[in-house]
């Protein structure tokens, strides 16, 4: 199965050095996302971690999840894909 395995990831987020642990399916969709919203990866981080409540890398997997949810990985071009409201 793809993307399985833990890596861990060495970021900044709001100017402090820290990493996270997560399968490379979630880091390759969070920086698809962080692209799309043409933000950095750091800065996405940055934002989910103000809001999180709970460990950051669940809180990572769950931002992606949500965000394959409202639509915002589909590829443009792709029939039906427009975000659901």
């Amino acid at each position: 199965m793809h993307g399985t395995s833990l890596i861990k990831h060495s970021v900044r987020i709001a100017g402090h050095a820290t990493s996270v642990s997560l399968e490379s399916a979630f880091w390759e969709a969070l920086c698809e996302i962080a692209a799309r919203r043409r933000l950095s990866v750091n800065a996405l981080l940055s934002q989910i971690d103000a809001q999180r409540s709970g460990n950051l890398s669940s809180s990572i997997r769950l931002f992606v999840l949500e965000s394959c949810r409202r639509g915002e990985l589909r590829d443009e071009a792709s029939p039906g894909s427009a975000p659901t409201p």
